[in-house]
């Protein structure tokens, strides 16, 4: 599969992961909840979101980061800042296998520790993979700027869902999160698909 159909393979497994799941679920909020809380245990269809839309888009996004790795112009810090991104993918899977308890609490089962423990180091590991893009060899000043913008932005708004007095807010900021930073990633991977 070309970088490019793997590139529209994500995108469309994204959409259904997020959109589909979230008709499944009665009452589910885009605004206030986690992505997490579309396969929350004890949940309608948890099962069903977690295994045919975390899982999917999991293997599909961490096929694209192996994939585009071959025309990634990354070395020494840059690459590993380059293979740090394949925690995202990682995370997905591992919340179909961990799901949160209802409300994605900060303590609650066994299975609700795993996944903050997943999501606490994928997030921070995930910052520190954007900021390591930007020693990436040959490219513009600007594009050195873009990535540690990158992953401040990640950050910031990780903190800020995080924030109690903002839970009303927390699935936007997450969703943002998501949107600002996977779109400029499958972009830069479709400019690379060119190559």
């Amino acid at each position: 599969m070309t970088i490019r159909w793997l590139i529209i393979a994500v995108i469309v497994s994204y959409l259904i992961m997020l959109f589909g799941g979230a008709a499944l679920k009665p009452g589910y909020s885009h605004f206030s909840q986690f992505i997490s809380e579309l396969n929350a245990t004890g949940t309608p269809y948890a099962q069903v979101i977690g295994w045919l839309g975390f899982v999917p888009f999991g293997l599909l996004s961490g096929s694209l980061v192996f994939a585009a790795a071959k025309v990634v112009p990354v070395n020494g810090a840059s690459r590993v800042g380059y293979w740090l991104i394949i925690l995202q993918p990682i995370a997905y899977i591992g919340s179909a296998f961990a799901p949160c308890d209802i409300g994605c609490p900060a303590e609650g089962s066994v299975s609700q520790t795993i996944h903050n423990l997943i999501a606490l180091l994928t997030y921070l590991l995930t910052a520190l993979g954007l900021a390591l893009l930007s020693l990436t060899p040959k490219i513009t000043v600007l594009m050195r700027v873009l990535w540690v913008v990158l992953a401040t932005v990640w950050l910031m708004l990780f903190i800020l869902m995080l924030e109690s007095s903002l839970e009303q807010w927390r699935g936007i900021l997450q969703r943002l999160a998501e949107w600002i930073v996977f779109s400029v990633l499958l972009i830069s991977a479709w400019r690379l698909a060119s190559r």
